[in-house]
């Protein structure tokens, strides 16, 4: 088996399916793309992906697309080392939880993203470039609109944060009632691999705010001694790496 994986680096959803193959030691190829220089909206990317997202897994030809789409698949083409519950209720409520992390922490993550680390290289745009680059989005153009060069105000970014927020207390709720250490109970799931990265990522930004949550606190833990998550996050994929302004404001 042949696996290629376009993504990027500091991509979320990239992240999740580098964790998985990493942790399945699954070798694959890795095409990297420059997400701010556009290559996910280059013609021959959208014919691989026409959302103009990352990541996409070619497997032997054959593409797939949608971060926990790849790595439902992943696990049923390598089921050795399962992500997912034997137990089909406890399968059930592992999408159940995916689906709430895309809707709820997944989605609010992009506002501090985009608002602290992407926002200067934004405004260094003329207006006609910016409007040009965000109508080029097949399924962000709106996002990117609302979003405009002056960033996201306050009210969205606490918006945000308050998502983010009562996703700590779901996944404190969820330990709790499992037992733990993970989500849902003594085994590690797709579940946990889903929500992984935006802890991560708001750790990166100084923003980590479920410090007050025991359990959420060794969870957090768990997954950074995990055995995939080192080579998961190699250097350059955390946003500090690639933009000083952010590392200034970590360490201030």
């Amino acid at each position: 088996m042949a696996f290629k994986l376009y993504n990027a680096p500091q991509s979320t959803c990239s992240q999740r399916v580098r964790f998985v193959l990493n942790s399945k030691g699954l070798a694959f190829a890795e095409e990297k793309l420059n997400l701010l220089a556009g290559d996910q909206l280059k013609a021959d990317y959208l014919k691989l992906n026409p959302h103009g997202v990352v990541p996409t897994l070619d497997h032997d030809g054959r593409i797939v697309i949608d971060s926990n789409v790849i790595n439902e698949y992943l696990d049923e083409v390598e089921p050795e080392q399962s992500f997912r519950p034997e137990d089909l209720v406890k399968r059930a409520s592992m999408r159940t939880l995916m689906h709430f992390i895309d809707e709820m922490p997944a989605a609010a993550v992009r506002v501090p993203t985009f608002n602290l680390a992407f926002l200067p290289s934004f405004q260094k745009m003329s207006a006609e470039e910016f409007n040009a680059m965000a109508e080029s989005k097949p399924i962000r153009r709106e996002f990117m609109k609302t979003m405009g060069q002056r960033g996201f105000p306050q009210s969205e970014m606490d918006a945000a944060l308050a998502r983010l927020r009562r996703t700590y207390e779901r996944m404190d709720a969820e330990i709790e009632k499992s037992a733990g250490p993970w989500l849902l109970g003594k085994d590690i799931t797709l579940a946990d691999v889903a929500v992984m990265p935006a802890l991560v990522r708001m750790d990166d930004l100084g923003l980590a705010g479920w410090r007050d949550l025991p359990r959420v606190v060794t969870w957090y833990d768990n997954i950074r001694t995990h055995q995939a998550f080192a080579p998961t996050f190699y250097p350059g994929s955390l946003l500090s790496e690639r933009f000083p302004h952010l590392r200034e404001k970590v360490s201030a």
